[in-house]
């Protein structure tokens, strides 16, 4: 069956590149997947790293079927050839590129294979052992350290890199010195994509708002509101079965009353 075209392409991100800041959702369901392609939202990323993440992934794209999507493959992938397998599978199911945090020596590898490659820079919450939760590149040794891995990315073969909380005017300088696509995440808006997850955007989730993030609704309000409603509701269900007041005659199918009769007579003999 052949897919609907897609609205870009990887080749169509690298002619756009310096000519506009993209709009770019992680999105984590159909439904916002389908939301996220309606409003117009030009790139949208998921998880591949879970079997329900993967389970996921074609519903994701028969919902929002023109639309680019990458997808993150696990982390900690053991070898190349494990990091391989999986991306090709998300391609193969309809994932438009895939995103891997592994070293560029994976990369590279998957990057040969002709596999559309998304690497990280900056932040890596997996590895904040190492720096804490903070905006890496505020320093001479930093800021060298991110241009450094980002060449190394760039030769490894990614055609773009997620760039997680450095200081947007460093960011910007390093998107003018680059061929990849760099995705702003918490690093201003001088890179090539605006990024941010769903949950952040629609506040759905309890923890305290990342200082880079903007919640344009508060979906978590009403998961609890709705959830008092429910309990309301089952509350009022059984106050009315326990006082007779459910089901009223207006809920029931009734038997003509001669019918019944004979019925009765015929079973009592």
């Amino acid at each position: 069956m052949l897919r609907p075209r897609k609205k870009y392409t990887v080749h169509d991100l690298r002619q756009l590149k310096g000519k506009r800041c993209l709009t770019h959702v992680h999105v984590k369901s159909p439904e916002e997947a389908a939301a996220a392609e309606a409003a117009g939202i030009d790139l949208m990323s998921c998880s591949f790293d879970t079997p329900e993440s993967q389970a996921r992934l074609p519903h994701l794209v028969d919902a929002a079927p023109h639309s680019f999507l990458s997808a993150a493959t696990p982390h900690g992938l053991a070898s190349a050839e494990d990091a391989i397998r999986v991306a090709f599978r998300a391609l193969e199911i309809g994932a438009s590129s895939v995103y891997c945090s592994a070293s560029p020596g994976i990369v590279e590898a998957m990057a040969r294979e002709g596999i559309p490659v998304v690497g990280h820079l900056g932040l890596v919450p997996r590895h904040v052992t190492w720096t804490g939760y903070r905006a890496i590149g505020k320093t001479l040794g930093e800021a060298r350290e991110l241009y450094d891995r980002m060449k190394t990315l760039e030769s490894a073969g990614a055609y773009a890199a997620e760039l997680e909380v450095v200081p947007h005017n460093l960011a910007s300088f390093l998107s003018s010195r680059t061929s990849m696509i760099l995705m702003s995440l918490g690093s201003g808006s001088g890179c090539d994509t605006q990024f941010l997850f769903s949950d952040d955007i629609l506040g759905d989730y309890p923890e305290r708002l990342p200082r880079h993030a903007k919640a344009y609704r508060d979906f978590l309000g009403e998961a609890r509101r709705l959830q008092e409603e429910r309990i309301t509701a089952f509350l009022e269900y059984r106050a009315d079965v326990e006082a007779g007041r459910f089901p009223e005659r207006c809920h029931l199918v009734e038997m003509d009353e001669a019918l019944l009769r004979e019925f009765t007579r015929s079973v009592e003999g």
